[in-house]
């Protein structure tokens, strides 16, 4: 516990110290600073580990794209080099700031911070539901089907909400060791899947510039939600880590696994045609069951818990950033909770096409909110006075950022491709979904318009100030 601290405001203070992380989103006093710069690239290497990221990979060879072996896997490693880096960019935030990274964009958006953290907050139950889906059917086909499904779940809900309540130590300790064993499991299963791979695929009728871009922006996708989550795992680095190494391990964590899982699905997509839908039972299917197969559930089920923990805990952060008084390990509570009920309606629904819904959807806005972040950060060089982050009821209006966020979002609704609508203007350029490039440009520069030329800005005119320890407000 920090000294000083109130039972309600306990932070770990060394790795390894799993004591219950009730301090909120207050940025993190620089004596309470500590780990390991090697542990950023565990935290983002383990959780990409999971079911979702080779579903992903199969789509390069859907019917509605069609692309061949490599082209599909030069689409695949861009949109994950272009995402690792963005994330990379704002994880290096954490240190500096002290503060996860919804709370921490309280400095551009002020209180229409509501807007952003309250998507955010949805969106990580959207999340835990994706995954939580291919996690409890592992234990389905590990138990053979003696366990329901809805039993199954609850003990990949309770495992993952008890990571997140603990908090940030808890998840870090946990991906550490996860990530070692994720590996070497992966590992095997990669090697077993070997003899189905198809590196020859030949490019489907729908293979051409459009559908290439496509699936960079799917694959993009998957590595770009982290974006909202990214300085919430380095706030308590010490605020002189360097910048270029917090960026490195954050871009190699999710760049490589990520890639990984999505090339495996592609190499094996000939050999799924007779297979089941869910992407549980094709891994298991593809490695022809028995002890690999056994060991490929048992990856499924710890990446579950790895990603989902993840997601509760930075749901909790979110709820707590648009302004909800509540103690931070109820609020990672209750997005368990809501991911149980939000699972059960995947599995009862169609998945598949709810998946790829969900995939775009839920991410289409990030693409102007990283903008407005970035070009915020920039405006005020990286520094802060946290004053300025701290009290609801203090902070700015945020209306600047709010503005170019729904503008920057609606200005590249045309360039949306997914299931429910396609834009004219992504029909126009042969089904390509630049709709994230559209989105981050337009927001950015509208951002850095208003801030610098009009009205109210929220960028202090004196130059800020980095958070020390001072006597912060809470809400």
């Amino acid at each position: 516990m920090a000294t000083g601290a109130s039972p309600r405001d306990t932070m770990p203070t060394r790795e390894g110290d799993l004591t219950i992380e009730g301090h909120g989103i207050d940025p993190i006093p620089l004596a309470g600073r500590y780990g390991s710069l090697a542990r950023v690239f565990t935290v983002w290497f383990t959780p990409n580990l999971v079911p979702a990221a080779f579903a992903i990979g199969t789509l390069a060879a859907a019917s509605f794209i069609g692309l061949g072996w490599w082209a599909g896997l030069a689409a695949i490693a861009i949109g994950n080099v272009i995402s690792a880096a963005v994330v990379g960019l704002l994880a290096a935030m954490g240190p500096r700031s002290g503060m996860a990274q919804i709370p921490a964009s309280r400095l551009p958006f002020g209180k229409t911070i509501v807007v952003p953290g309250v998507i955010n907050w949805l969106s990580t139950i959207a999340w835990d539901a994706i995954n939580a889906f291919f996690g409890a059917y592992a234990i389905d086909v590990l138990t053979g089907g003696a366990v329901p499904f809805p039993v199954s779940l609850a003990i990949v809900i309770v495992c993952q909400a008890g990571l997140s309540i603990v908090g940030y130590e808890a998840i870090h300790t946990f991906e550490k060791w996860a990530a070692l064993g994720l590996f070497v499991l992966f590992a095997a299963v990669t090697l077993a899947a070997l003899p189905k791979m198809d590196f020859a695929m030949a490019n489907g009728s729908a293979a051409s510039l459009g559908t290439f871009a496509l699936m960079t922006t799917i694959a993009g996708s998957f590595n770009l939600a982290w974006a909202l989550y990214a300085s919430d795992y380095t706030r308590y680095l010490p605020a002189d880590a360097p910048a270029s190494r917090v960026f490195g391990w954050t871009f190699l964590g999710l760049a490589l696994s990520a890639t990984w899982l999505e090339a495996l699905g592609l190499a094996v997509t000939t050999a799924l045609a007779s297979s089941t839908a869910d992407s549980t039972h094709q891994i298991d299917a593809i490695v022809g069951g028995g002890a690999i197969g056994a060991l490929a559930m048992i990856a499924i089920f710890f990446g579950t818990v790895a990603v989902n923990a993840m997601n509760d805990y930075t749901g909790s952060l979110s709820l707590l950033a648009a302004g909800v008084r509540i103690w931070r390990p109820l609020s990672a509570a209750v997005v368990g909770v809501l991911s149980f009920g939000a699972t059960l309606y995947l599995y009862y629904g169609n998945f598949t096409s709810t998946f790829e819904n969900y995939l775009l959807l839920i991410t289409y806005w990030i693409g102007p909110w990283v903008a407005i972040v970035l070009v915020d950060w920039r405006l005020r060089r990286g520094t802060f006075d946290p004053r300025h982050v701290v009290g609801f009821g203090n902070l700015p209006s945020g209306r600047n950022a709010l503005v170019a966020l729904v503008v920057g979002f609606l200005v590249s609704i045309p360039f949306f491709n997914q299931t429910l609508y396609v834009g004219p203007a992504a029909n126009a350029l042969g089904g390509a979904d630049i709709t994230y490039v559209v989105g981050f440009a337009v927001a950015g520069l509208i951002y850095w318009l208003l801030e610098t030329y009009a009205g109210e800005t929220s960028v202090p005119a004196i130059e800020p100030v980095l958070a020390t320890e001072p006597a912060l407000a809470t809400d």
